[in-house]
């Protein structure tokens, strides 16, 4: 099936927030993790402030079926990825790999410098998934403050820290 990636636009808000519960399930496969799918996603309102701020992208069908999104954010001339979620009934068709294809391609237009994310470093849809697209683990030593402050956030929010790491893709 085809899939276009494009901004997302006020009227996508109100599927956002099933994509992202849809998307969760997956956390289901690991025990310890379980709990995420059944935490809260951000409310219709929430994306639709994200979109307001032009970060956010989404995967559309023919049909115009949305299949998933991506909400970043620019900070010290860099894209933060906030958030891929594809829906369940669609994961293991690319999708993630078109939305965050064409985010880098946004960034590389905007002559950012990279994209960073954070993420379970030992989850096969989460780190080994981002390294297959080019980013790289961070040490402490590089991690810079935004991502070590997303870090804490995560781990304060109950994320095991030993699972979590931060990414980096830079751009030439």
């Amino acid at each position: 099936m085809t899939f276009l990636i494009r901004p997302a636009r006020p009227a996508d808000a109100a599927t956002l927030p099933a994509i992202e519960r849809s998307a969760a399930e997956l956390f289901r496969l690991d025990p310890a993790l379980a709990w995420l799918a059944d935490s809260d996603v951000p409310d219709a309102a929430r994306h639709l402030h994200a979109i307001e701020q032009a970060t956010v992208w989404v995967a559309e069908n023919i049909d115009g079926q949305l299949a998933g999104f991506l909400r970043a954010v620019e900070i010290d001339r860099q894209l933060h990825v906030e958030e891929l979620s594809v829906s369940q009934h669609f994961q293991g068709q690319g999708i993630g790999r078109k939305l965050l294809s064409g985010v880098i391609e946004h960034a590389r237009r905007q002559q950012l410098e990279a994209i960073t994310l954070t993420t379970f470093r030992d989850l096969p849809w989460n780190a080994p998934f981002y390294q297959r697209m080019g980013f790289v683990v961070l040490d402490d030593e590089n991690i810079g403050t935004h991502l070590a402050e997303a870090l804490r956030d995560e781990i304060a929010h109950g994320l095991p820290g030993k699972r979590r790491c931060a990414m980096r893709l830079s751009l030439p």
